[in-house]
C-alpha cells in the first residue's frame, strides 16, 4: 500500500494570490517617480535618496521571480507588473521627450543627502535580512510569522501612502521644513519596514 504525503501550500497574505502585494507596493514605490515627473512643478524637485533605495527592491523582486513562480501567477499579480512596469516606460518616455532636462535633473539625487546612503542601505539590509532570519527560525507556514509578515505588510502601504502625500502635497507648502536629520529617520523607517515585507517574500 503506498501513502501519500500532503505537501503544505504556503498561506499568501490577505488570501490574495503570491505577489499580489508587492505588486501593489511596487505599484505605489513608481508612483511617486510617476507624479513627480509629470507634475507641472514652477521649480521641479529631485526624487529623494530614499526613493532610490525602495526602487531596488522593486527591481530585485521583479528579476528574483522564479520562471515557474512568473508562469504559474494569476491574472492580479500580472495586472500589477503591466501597471508599474508599463506605466513606469509610458512616463519615462514621456519626460524624455518632453523635457530631457527636467528629466535628468529630477532623477539627480540632492547631493546633500549622498552622504545619507550608508544610513540608508543599512535599514534596508537590515529590514530584509531581518524578515529573512525570522522566517527562517519560525518557517513559512508559522501563525507567528505570517501574523507578523501581514501587519508588516499593511504598515508598509500606509506608509508608502503616507510618503507620497506628505512629500508631494504637504512638503511644498511648509515653511518651515523639517530637519534633515527628521526627514533621515523617517525615510529610513520608511525603507526597513518596506524591505522588511519584501525579505519576508522573498
Amino acid at each position: 500500500m503506498q501513502s501519500s504525503q500532503s505537501i503544505p501550500v504556503e498561506q499568501h497574505p490577505f488570501g490574495l494570490p503570491m505577489g499580489t502585494v508587492r505588486g501593489f507596493m511596487s505599484v505605489l514605490i513608481c508612483s511617486f517617480f510617476w507624479i513627480l515627473l509629470l507634475y507641472p512643478w514652477e521649480v521641479p524637485p529631485p526624487v529623494p535618496l530614499a526613493h532610490f533605495f525602495l526602487l531596488t527592491l522593486v527591481f530585485l523582486s521583479f528579476a528574483s521571480h522564479p520562471i515557474q513562480e512568473v508562469r504559474a501567477s494569476s491574472f492580479l499579480p500580472w495586472l500589477m507588473r503591466l501597471i508599474f512596469v508599463g506605466g513606469s516606460f509610458v512616463v519615462l518616455f514621456y519626460s524624455l521627450y518632453n523635457d530631457p532636462n527636467r528629466l535628468s535633473a529630477q532623477l539627480t539625487p540632492n547631493a546633500e543627502e549622498i552622504q545619507q546612503w550608508p544610513t540608508f542601505l543599512a535599514c534596508l539590509a537590515g529590514g530584509f535580512g531581518s524578515m529573512l532570519l525570522l522566517r527562517s527560525i519560525f518557517g513559512r507556514d508559522h501563525n507567528f510569522f505570517m501574523t507578523i509578515r501581514a501587519w508588516i505588510g499593511v504598515l508598509a502601504v500606509l506608509l508608502l501612502m503616507a510618503e507620497t502625500l506628505f512629500q508631494l502635497a504637504i512638503l511644498p507648502s511648509m515653511s518651515d521644513k523639517p530637519s534633515q536629520e527628521a526627514m533621515k529617520i523617517w525615510e529610513g523607517l520608511l525603507i526597513a519596514i518596506v524591505a522588511a515585507y519584501f525579505g519576508a517574500r522573498a
